[in-house]
């Protein structure tokens, strides 16, 4: 029997709809399946900001599931992220507008902060499952970089009435194309060597930054961290 947090979120499924990640649909959903007001609240302290969050995370977790080592077999990394951002968002396609509401929650400047966050968490897991290992500042500019590419992926697709979203994997290779020719450029940059004496300062403190260790990070409310990202 899933859990009272699946249960609440798959009540909340059809309010959401029409009254967005609320505290009416929060309410509504409480209502529907006879639960206790009281345990549901210390699952959602934050109401309908940790309701919206729960269905991000259970979206990331779903992906990670899906991206089983035989589908990630034999391809190269662009085509491993590419693959991890098409099957985040064609599991969601049911879900298309609880996903556009989520959006415009996370617009808010309210709550810009988790939005900015749950991005983050998508980009770090699609990282973890394509089998990064990154363990110097690499770590946080994948994921930075990553963190946009998804979100301007997430709202074309959004807005794409093409057939199979076929808009939005072209705008999708067109973005991967974009971040691969930046880390050729890098690349060449880091080579030239009269360049090098310009990036030495920068280049040494770089590399003495490391990500946050794996205790660290489960210290993080809601963050998974690399080793034990749900479905891993």
């Amino acid at each position: 029997m899933p859990d009272l947090k699946d249960r609440i979120l798959d009540a909340a499924m059809i309010h959401v709809v029409f009254d967005g990640w609320s505290e009416a649909t929060l309410n509504a959903a409480i209502a529907d399946i006879g639960a206790d007001p009281g345990e549901v609240r210390a699952l959602f302290p934050r109401g309908a900001v940790d309701l919206a969050l729960a269905f991000h995370r259970k979206g990331d977790a779903a992906m990670v599931a899906a991206l089983t080592p035989e589908r990630l077999a034999g391809l190269k990394i662009r085509e491993r992220i590419v693959l991890a951002i098409r099957t985040r968002l064609e599991l969601m396609e049911m879900d298309k507008e609880a996903v556009r509401r989520g959006t415009t929650l996370f617009a808010l400047p309210v709550h810009a902060a988790d939005g900015a966050r749950a991005l983050w968490e998508t980009a770090d897991a699609i990282w973890t499952a394509t089998g990064d290992d990154s363990d110097d500042y690499n770590w946080y500019t994948k994921r930075m970089t990553l963190s946009g590419v998804y979100s301007s992926v997430l709202l074309y697709w959004l807005g794409d009435t093409s057939e199979g979203h076929a808009a939005t994997w072209a705008f999708l290779d067109r973005r991967i194309e974009d971040v691969m020719q930046f880390e050729k450029l890098k690349a060449q940059v880091r080579k030239n060597k009269l360049l090098q004496p310009l990036l030495a300062g920068p280049n040494w403190v770089l590399s003495h930054v490391k990500p946050p260790s794996r205790a660290g990070m489960a210290d993080m409310p809601g963050h998974w961290g690399r080793d034990n990202t749900p479905g891993r």
